[in-house]
């Protein structure tokens, strides 16, 4: 087997390196292309990432090593954006089996900070081919891009725009999304956000992708294409994704989180969320003595009134990405409710009035009476809140986010947010 992988050879400025995989993909089918190209979602934490964070592998059964190297550094020289100092292209091309220990340091790519020099030594290790442009950091994704196992996949088929169009307003009839939606869901998800009506399949940045649609099998991506209506589109390609598959999570205890990774975490209610400036929503959860601060941050729409709803005392599993210390949450399992009371006053036991506070640690007395009673009394107030798993609406979701109709559990299927 021979393996291209191919990393950050797009900016902020235009250009993405999934067009320059489709690209490459025309060119080297001559030899044979094997399997779909291969669209890996790394650390979407990594400070240096320029957009979704993707590298990109091609599969071929054989061909001439030589050849397809040549062809392969002419596509990134020709098409990657150079003039970006956030750009540094890598180049990996090997030939043969994957070792175990470069498909381990691809799963630490996904999860983890790696740096560019162990990429390198691990590749001279395995006699790979290697090229890299300014600093080099893309080759830690495209080694990644070759050796990571895809125990979970998924599937995206990119449209690209022609060139003419590039830095114009797309055009994709609305209508046509969402009745190619209505029509393919659940076997393609988070083309629309229906609870805050917007299209999120399609970018706004300044690069030739036109939509993506996302889902289970490349054969229902191609049906729900043919139902868009939209402007021209140059090319199309199917990629195999490890996109919607929660692979960027680690299982952890709170005190193991460190920032710049992503965690599952379970603990208590803490300290009761609460609300600041711009409609953001923190609380705090507390597992062995060690605690830590979750977010939903206003993007997250709908979400945040699940978040808001929490009490002290609550046992939840919090999924997302730590950052300054603090975890932004991308789902939330409310595992078990804590018993909620209200303090209100006692009814007097002799005539059935409502007490009144007699002074601070004095009890209650009876207006009307006078009889006195020591405690108040505590109603049980029923919760508007279900044990169940919740997740950020779509026009918030990262694209390693794992969506609930992909997770097999019946309690699962109880809280859908599209």
């Amino acid at each position: 087997m021979l393996y291209v992988g191919i990393d950050d050879t797009d900016s902020r400025l235009g250009m993405c390196t999934t067009y320059l995989a489709a690209v490459l993909a025309e060119r080297l089918s001559m030899f044979g292309l094997k399997g779909y190209t291969r669209l890996i979602r790394l650390n979407p934490n990594i400070k240096y990432k320029t957009r979704g964070n993707a590298a990109l592998c091609l599969t071929l059964n054989e061909g001439p090593i030589d050849e397809v190297e040549k062809m392969a550094v002419e596509a990134v020289e020709e098409y990657a954006r150079f003039d970006d100092e956030n750009t540094n292209p890598g180049v990996v091309i090997y030939q043969g089996e994957v070792p175990e220990e470069v498909k381990d340091f691809a799963l630490r790519v996904v999860r983890d900070v790696v740096e560019i020099d162990e990429a390198a030594r691990l590749a001279e290790k395995h006699g790979m081919r290697v090229h890299r442009y300014k600093n080099g950091r893309g080759i830690i994704g495209a080694l990644a891009s070759i050796g990571l196992e895809l125990y979970d996949y998924t599937y995206e088929l990119l449209a690209y725009r022609m060139p003419e169009n590039y830095g114009r307003p797309r055009y994709i009839n609305k209508a046509s999304v969402y009745a190619m939606d209505a029509a393919t869901y659940p076997d393609t998800w988070d083309n629309v956000d229906l609870h805050n009506d917007v299209i999120v399949f399609s970018p706004h940045t300044p690069d030739p992708v036109l939509y993506g649609i996302r889902g289970r099998d490349p054969e229902v991506l191609l049906k729900a294409q043919k139902m868009l209506e939209s402007e021209p589109v140059e090319r199309s390609q199917v990629f195999i994704t490890n996109q919607g598959t929660d692979m960027h999570l680690i299982p952890s205890s709170i005190a193991g989180a460190r920032n710049d990774r992503s965690y599952i975490l379970r603990g208590f209610v803490s300290a009761e969320p609460y609300v600041i400036e711009g409609g953001h929503v923190f609380f705090e959860i507390e597992q062995a003595g060690s605690a830590i601060k979750c977010a939903a941050f206003e993007p997250t729409k709908n979400f945040r009134d699940i978040a808001k709803k929490l009490i002290k005392g609550d046992e939840v599993r919090v999924y997302g990405s730590v950052k300054s210390d603090t975890l932004n949450l991308e789902k939330l399992e409310v595992v078990r409710l804590a018993a909620h009371f209200k303090k209100t006053p006692p009814k007097c036991p002799s005539c059935g009035r409502s007490m009144e506070s007699a002074g601070k640690d004095k009890g209650y007395r009876c207006r009307n009476c006078g009889a006195r009673q020591a405690s108040p009394f505590y109603k049980k107030i029923e919760r508007d809140l279900e044990p169940g798993l919740y997740e950020v609406p779509p026009s918030a979701r990262r694209h390693l986010a794992k969506q609930i109709i992909r997770i097999k559990e019946p309690w699962c299927k109880l809280h859908p947010s599209r």
